[in-house]
């Protein structure tokens, strides 16, 4: 299908179509709330517009300040995701196993990344980039719409744990 290898990471090994890997994919995506309405046919349908490819452990996924249009979709293994703290150094932020999805933001804007991610371990995972993407809202709408609204509800649940994280160190305004 529409996978653009354009040598995305030529330094990993590329494991094919993820069709190849329909069973694990749609495994993990039971287990993910969002993603749980989705059948067989529709994880399927999703998988022809995506690329899997296999990193040791060390390797940087996405870096923090480049731009990118794609996500990842990780499937075994662990990711270091780091931030950089202005006079702090690089914070460990969290580290995400299999169903973690990473990179969304840049897929859906093109701005830079928000964050570092580090393979902790031999790790697989699915790429999703745009130009697949926006191949699949147009030849299946409904499908891809509701693939746009479980990001979108991801994007706000993170952003709501970023605030409630934040907020206790903003004074209230004074009037």
């Amino acid at each position: 299908m529409e996978t653009a290898n354009d040598n995305l990471f030529p330094e990993l090994e590329n494991l094919g179509a993820a069709t190849g890997f329909i069973d694990e994919i749609f495994e993990i995506m039971e287990h993910i709330p969002l993603f749980g309405e989705f059948d067989l046919a529709e994880v399927e349908q999703l998988s022809a517009y995506m690329e899997c490819f296999g990193a040791p452990g060390g390797v940087t996924l996405l870096e923090e300040g480049k731009e990118g249009d794609y996500l990842l979709l990780i499937l075994t293994g662990s990711v270091d995701v780091y931030k950089a703290m202005p006079g702090q150094g690089t914070k460990l932020m969290a580290t995400v196993g299999p169903g973690a999805i990473l990179g969304e933001m840049s897929l859906v804007d093109g701005q830079k990344r928000n964050a570092s991610c580090v393979t902790r371990e031999p790790t697989d995972f699915a790429v999703l980039r745009r130009g697949p993407l926006n191949v699949l809202l147009g030849r299946n709408p409904a499908l891809g719409a509701r693939f746009l609204l479980v990001l979108l509800t991801e994007l706000t649940r993170r952003l709501r744990e970023a605030n409630q994280r934040v907020l206790p160190f903003i004074a209230p305004a004074t009037v």
